[in-house]
């Protein structure tokens, strides 16, 4: 039995259809197709239903998914095992986030790969939280504050950013000074979230409003830069704009609180290697020498 057609087959059962598929792994739908063929022929069985959306399992085939996940699974260890040291092959799947990911992490995949020529890395940027069971991704790389979720945490760098506006905002409208008077000015936003400012030595958490909203922190940062409000955003995104003076800092004495950079990946009882490798690879790169150690221990989210 083909331990392709079985990956393929696992890829499809879970993205949910030969299209999906095919976009995860690369390849034309007709080849997704031809392998699941020769897999059904082999068996003898059919394990998908085609349907006009997509591909549902058959009984057989629910049945049949979960055995040829874990066989996969135990092939890519033994892959591992018998490799030279430090060699990884196979194919790595990061989602990485549009702002920040093509800049600062970017160089950092494109060396992995590069140290090790025989794994394929696959990187999709979108600052979209993408769903990495349903997905099919290995692993991605966060930026900001983690939500609690049943998904394992690592830290890898430290991420600091600022409050900003644009001059022509703060001649108009005036520069806030306090958390509570954040709710007398525009905020632009990524969503419904919370910021959560500095007081001292405590964390003070508001929930500002604004009409215009981006799920990218570069759009926030031109928004910003345009006079439509007041933007929170980390400094690998402002130092442009810091520097021309479109942008100016707010609220200096009650800045955003610290955040990180993380590598997420599906719990389990250990990372496969390559994971294992990849976040090495960004706390070298990401962390500073002197950072505690024992905020990179691994912790649900």
């Amino acid at each position: 039995m083909d331990i392709e057609e079985l990956q393929t087959f696992v890829d499809v059962a879970d993205a949910g259809g030969v299209s999906p598929a095919a976009r995860r792994l690369g390849v034309s739908k007709s080849i997704i197709s031809r392998r699941l063929f020769r897999l059904e022929a082999e068996l003898g069985v059919q394990l998908l239903a085609r349907t006009t959306r997509g591909a549902a399992l058959t009984e057989a085939g629910a049945t049949f998914r979960d055995y040829a996940a874990r066989a996969c699974a135990e092939i890519d260890v033994a892959r591992e095992t018998i490799l030279p040291a430090g060699e990884l092959c196979g194919r790595l799947r990061v989602a990485v986030p549009l702002s920040f990911g093509p800049t600062h992490f970017a160089p950092i995949l494109a060396e992995m790969a590069r140290r090790h020529p025989r794994l394929q890395v696959h990187t999709c940027y979108s600052d979209r939280f993408v769903d990495l069971i349903t997905e099919g991704y290995d692993c991605a790389i966060r930026v900001g504050y983690l939500q609690d979720s049943n998904l394992i945490a690592r830290r890898i760098g430290p991420i600091q950013g600022k409050l900003v506006a644009s001059p022509d905002y703060i001649r108009t409208h005036g520069a806030p000074e306090t958390p509570e008077e954040l709710a007398a000015h525009e905020a632009l936003l990524q969503g419904s979230e919370s910021w959560q400012l500095m007081d001292g030595d405590a964390i003070v958490t508001v929930r500002p409003q604004g009409r215009f909203k981006a799920d990218n922190g570069t759009a926030l940062a031109a928004a910003a830069a345009a006079g439509l409000g007041i933007a929170c955003l980390p400094d690998g995104i402002l130092h442009h704009y810091l520097a021309s003076g479109e942008l100016v800092p707010v609220m200096t004495r009650h800045p955003p609180a610290p955040a990180g950079a993380y590598v997420i990946r599906p719990s389990g009882q250990h990372p496969a290697r390559k994971i294992r490798v990849l976040t090495e690879l960004l706390i070298e790169h990401c962390e500073p020498a002197h950072a505690d150690l024992a905020a990179r221990r691994e912790a649900p989210v």
